[in-house]
């Protein structure tokens, strides 16, 4: 298993920031941060790079049952969403996978949650 899942998607860059926040609302996410790669690799190192912004996506009554089995866990925590502008101009949402960074934790606790989260995250770039 892969430690994202992703889709290409036939909107603009912007068009998809918009799509993908709306879709991570109606299953329950809201966007904690918003880290733009492109402005900040430009600003810290003075090189060009393509749009690519990563989008912090927290579901609160997961990540709350998440922290109440392992106190650590927000070391994981927000799943990160990201969307890039590929060489040909397409542009691509990748998502986490929550299943595959919950193996490192080790408690089997985390399954369910995890398996939840890993499903609405899906069911994000399905209706995109």
């Amino acid at each position: 298993m892969a430690y994202y899942n992703s889709k290409i998607v036939d909107y603009s860059f912007d068009e998809a920031i918009l799509k993908v926040t709306d879709e991570l609302k109606k299953e329950g996410f809201g966007v904690l941060t918003e880290i733009d790669v492109k402005e900040t690799l430009k600003k810290k190192l003075d090189v060009d790079f393509r749009k690519y912004k990563i989008l912090g996506a927290c579901n609160p009554p997961f990540s709350y049952k998440a922290l109440q089995m392992e106190e650590n866990i927000g070391v994981l925590m927000p799943c990160n969403v990201v969307v890039q502008e590929k060489e040909n101009g397409k542009v691509q949402v990748s998502v986490v996978n929550p299943m595959e960074s919950m193996q490192a934790v080790r408690n089997e606790s985390l399954g369910a949650v995890a398996g939840e989260v890993t499903s609405k995250l899906e069911k994000v770039l399905q209706k995109l």
